[in-house]
């Protein structure tokens, strides 16, 4: 299979040549007439062939795992995303310093282009250019980063990825935001901006399919990635390696292109660009690439298009998917507060009283007290299937909140509370100690759910709406249901009127006080204008 190169040297200015013309003037040359590259530019081909491919293709068990595991006829939309999402792995030193702010993998990739690169020299003195492994290495590059981009881009055109704030983060203090909850909140007050950034990614991970729009694909994606990382970098956001990870992919591809558009931009010179062309003769081969073609773009496009839709409507990956007790929602004020039956009165100094209670429209119920509690710096990220472990509401947010996920026995309404933070993440350490005691360190409580209670607590699993139903929350929620961190308990009791707008709280707090807590519904408004667009269904 040969490479054709049209290689236009017709430099005119201020001639307007039409396109027709330009191309028959272009002459169409097998690549064995082209010029012999320099042993530069071999040596320099051979080094990023290597490293390119090593950055493109999964390393990790876990990745191949996941693709022969995962039920094609009833998928949830991570499915998709986890397969196109991942970058390079190779080898993370246990020494943070060592891992160059997460650019370690890079180095060891190209430490391993540069052997493999010098070894391939010192065994190939035949070869004195590589067009058609060229073009293919553009063709892998391209669909990396397209498919890649195209599964980050769809979390922003359904906002699922800067969700709304919950009524606990708005009755949060802005003082007690650390920048990157900032930041992500910031995107997420304005869903349609978070639309927009979704088409522009969507766009450039499109055009990356087709070669003849790939320059402007990888312009448009140079643009937006780079912006990205930029803004991970100075707000402390946690995915600058993944989104410099297609920056690096698009000044790949563009480096193509930087001689004809210097010509046309500085030189202002008549420029049509060299373009490799394959010549794909073989049926086999013709066939081949419009399947694998098709395919990409049925899977990626369209199949995870209707997959993220069902996730933004029925089950937003960094919120909880399913509805707590309707008539508890709102915002309240303790009115009255007891432990262990002595009376407490109001102070904003006192270190024991709730206060500014919410009861969110999922279950989680968040106050605050005058206590310093440990931070989650987090993104509130990740794949999980179970509401208590989608913690985006309490990561980044300090000023004594606490976030607790209940389960309602609404028959005998009685709240089964837990601290949505695990005690062993309260460590120290820039994101959580995750991995700092072992899994058996923290032996998990008997169950404080008594089996009567739980005839009248729903499932986790088909609690959510049939339409989200997926084999990887069939198999994820008992999976996750393992865990053995340790977690804070309240047993709560209930007694509302029929608005919600008056509660009594009776029970056994985390420390196994007795309290008596009455709440009293406020009408908070906000600047904010509620906007329809927000993920869920609840």
């Amino acid at each position: 299979m040969a490479t054709t190169v049209i290689n236009p040297d017709t430099e005119q200015v201020g001639n307007v040549v039409p396109e027709s013309k330009a191309r028959q003037a272009a002459p169409v040359t097998d690549t064995g007439a082209q010029k012999e590259w320099t042993a530069t530019q071999r040596v320099a081909f051979r080094i990023a062939f290597i490293f390119f491919i090593i950055m493109c293709i999964p390393t990790t068990a876990e990745w191949w795992n996941n693709l022969v595991t995962i039920n094609w006829f009833h998928l949830h939309y991570r499915d998709l995303y986890d397969i196109a999402r991942f970058s390079p792995s190779i080898y993370k030193f246990q020494t943070p310093a060592y891992n160059l702010l997460g650019y370690i993998d890079w180095v060891e990739a190209l430490a391993i282009g540069i052997v493999g690169g010098l070894i391939w020299t010192a065994f190939d003195n035949k070869n004195k250019q590589y067009h058609n492994l060229y073009y293919w290495l553009r063709v892998v590059v391209r669909y990396r980063a397209g498919i890649g981009i195209i599964g980050f881009g769809f979390t922003k055109l359904f906002p699922v990825q800067m969700p709304y704030p919950s009524l606990g983060v708005l009755n949060t203090h802005f003082g007690d935001l650390t920048a990157q909850k900032i930041y992500w909140l910031s995107v997420g007050i304005v869903p349609w901006y978070q639309v927009f950034a979704g088409v522009v990614e969507l766009a450039a991970g499109t055009m990356l399919f087709f070669r003849k729009t790939t320059t402007f694909g990888a312009v448009l994606l140079l643009g937006a990635l780079g912006d990205i990382t930029y803004v991970n970098f100075a707000y402390d956001g946690g995915v600058h390696v993944y989104a410099s990870y297609f920056v690096l992919f698009s000044a790949f591809l563009l480096w193509y292109d930087i001689v004809p558009v210097y010509n046309l931009l500085i030189k202002e010179r008549f420029t049509v660009p060299p373009v490799l062309i394959p010549e794909i003769n073989q049926k086999w081969l013709i066939v081949t690439r419009i399947v694998l073609k098709t395919g990409t773009v049925g899977i990626f496009l369209v199949w995870l298009y209707y997959l993220q839709y069902v996730n933004f409507k029925y089950d937003p990956y960094k919120q909880p998917s399913t509805s707590g007790v309707k008539q508890l929602r709102g915002n309240y004020n303790v009115s009255e507060f007891k432990l262990n039956g002595q009376d407490i009165p109001y102070s904003p100094l006192d270190s024991v009283r709730w206060q500014g209670v919410t009861f969110e429209k999922w279950s989680s119920l968040t106050f605050n007290i005058n206590k310093p509690l440990n931070l989650d710096l987090s993104n509130g990220g990740g794949a999980a299937m179970r509401d208590i472990n989608r913690n985006f509401e309490l990561t980044g947010v300090a000023g004594g909140k606490r976030v607790f996920y209940y389960d309602a026995d609404t028959v005998n309404k009685v709240l089964y509370l837990q601290d949505k933070l695990p005690e062993f993440t309260k460590r120290k350490g820039r994101r959580g100690n995750r991995g700092g005691e072992k899994a058996g360190d923290n032996k998990l409580a008997k169950p404080f759910i008594p089996a009567e209670a739980k005839a009248n607590i729903r499932n986790e699993v088909t609690a959510i709406d049939p339409a989200a139903q997926s084999t990887r929350r069939e198999r994820g929620v008992p999976e996750e249901l393992k865990d053995k961190r340790k977690r804070a308990h309240m047993v709560l009791s209930y007694n509302a009127d029929a608005t919600g707008s008056h509660i009594v709280l009776t029970g056994k707090d985390d420390k196994k006080n007795d309290v008596y807590i009455v709440l009293d519904r406020v009408n908070r408004p906000y600047a904010l204008t509620d906007s329809k667009l927000v993920a869920g269904k609840y």
